[in-house]
C-alpha cells in the first residue's frame, strides 16, 4: 500500500533515546507497553493492562509489532481509537535489529508502518462510528520505533531515522516479564526509579506477568508524588530528549538482563 513520504529526521535527533531532560519542576513520565509478536507464534493482548489505563484516565504509548497488527485486527483499531494512546512501531516480526541486512531493515520498519495504516484505514471506513472530527484527530503514521530487545546497530539507527522516525528506548525498567517478580516488586521497581522525563517499559501482550496488578499499585502512588502521565511524543514536545547513539547491549551501564539474553543468543 502506498505509504507517506518518509521527512528524515534531522542529526540533532539522530539516536537512541532513553529519557527526556525537563525544565524546572515538571513531573512528566511516559508509560510504554510493548506489544511483540514473532514469526511462527501469536501472543496475546492485556486487556486488563489497558482497561485500568482507560479506568484511570493514564496516556500511554504502545509500541506494536507489525505482525501483532495483522493478528489483532480489532484490538488494533480500538487502541488506534483511543486518544489516550499514542502508537510507535516495534518491527515486522521481533527481528534482533542489529544483525539485519538493509532489505530486512526496510521490511521491518515499512512494513510495520503498513499494517498500523491498514488498521487506521479499517477504523475509518466503518464511518457509523465517525464523524470528520474525530478522524481528523486520528494518529496518521508512526514517527516512533522501538528495537526489538533493545538492540541495535548505526545501520539500525540510520535506516530508522531516515523513515522519519525516532528511535526510542527507556530508562525505567519494570522487568514485567520475570516470572518470578510479584506485583509488588514490579511496582517498587516503577516507583523507585521514577523520576522527571523518565520513559518506563513494560508489556501488554501477555508476556508481562502481574503487569496489571503492579500499575494498580504504581500509578496511585506516583500521581500522589506529584507525576502526570504522558505520551512519549508529548515527553520529547515538553524537553531535551537524552540521546545516545548506541542502544542495550553489553556496555557498562546497560541492563545486565538483556547482555545476559543477547550473550546467549550468540553463543547459540
Amino acid at each position: 500500500m502506498a505509504l507517506p513520504k518518509p521527512v528524515p529526521i534531522s542529526t540533532v535527533s539522530r539516536g537512541s533515546i532513553r529519557s527526556v531532560k525537563l525544565p524546572g519542576n515538571e513531573k512528566l513520565i511516559a508509560l510504554t507497553f510493548d506489544l511483540c509478536e514473532s514469526n511462527g507464534r501469536k501472543s496475546g493482548y492485556d486487556g486488563h493492562v489497558i482497561d485500568y489505563l482507560r479506568a484511570e484516565d493514564v496516556k500511554a504509548t504502545l509500541f506494536v509489532s507489525g505482525k501483532w497488527f495483522e493478528s489483532h485486527p480489532a484490538r488494533a483499531e480500538q487502541l488506534i481509537a483511543d486518544p489516550r494512546f499514542e502508537i510507535g512501531g516495534h518491527g515486522l516480526i521481533h527481528r534482533d535489529f542489529s544483525k539485519a541486512s538493509t532489505a530486512v531493515l526496510h521490511d521491518e520498519i515499512y512494513l510495520t508502518e503498513a499494517a498500523f495504516l491498514r488498521a487506521r484505514n479499517r477504523l475509518i471506513a466503518k464511518s457509523c462510528a465517525w464523524n470528520a472530527e474525530g478522524i481528523s484527530t486520528l494518529q496518521d503514521r508512526v514517527t516512533l520505533m522501538r528495537f526489538p530487545y533493545g538492540w541495535c546497530n548505526a545501520n539500525a539507527l540510520a535506516a530508522v531515522a531516515d523513515a522519519g522516525q525516532l528511535a526510542i528506548q527507556w530508562d525505567v525498567v519494570t522487568g514485567d516479564p520475570d516470572p518470578h517478580l510479584s506485583a509488588k516488586r514490579i511496582a517498587q521497581a516503577i516507583v523507585m526509579q521514577a523520576h522527571p522525563g523518565a520513559i518506563v517499559i513494560g508489556h501488554a501482550n501477555g508476556h508481562g506477568r502481574n503487569t496489571a496488578e503492579a500499575l494498580k499499585i504504581a500509578i496511585p502512588e506516583l500521581k500522589k508524588e506529584g507525576y502526570r502521565f504522558v505520551t512519549v511524543s508529548e515527553l520529547l514536545a515538553a524537553g531535551e530528549p537524552v540521546t545516545t547513539q548506541s542502544c542495550y547491549t553489553e556496555h557498562p551501564g546497560d541492563r545486565k538482563r538483556v547482555a545476559q539474553v543477547k550473550k546467549r543468543s550468540r553463543s547459540k
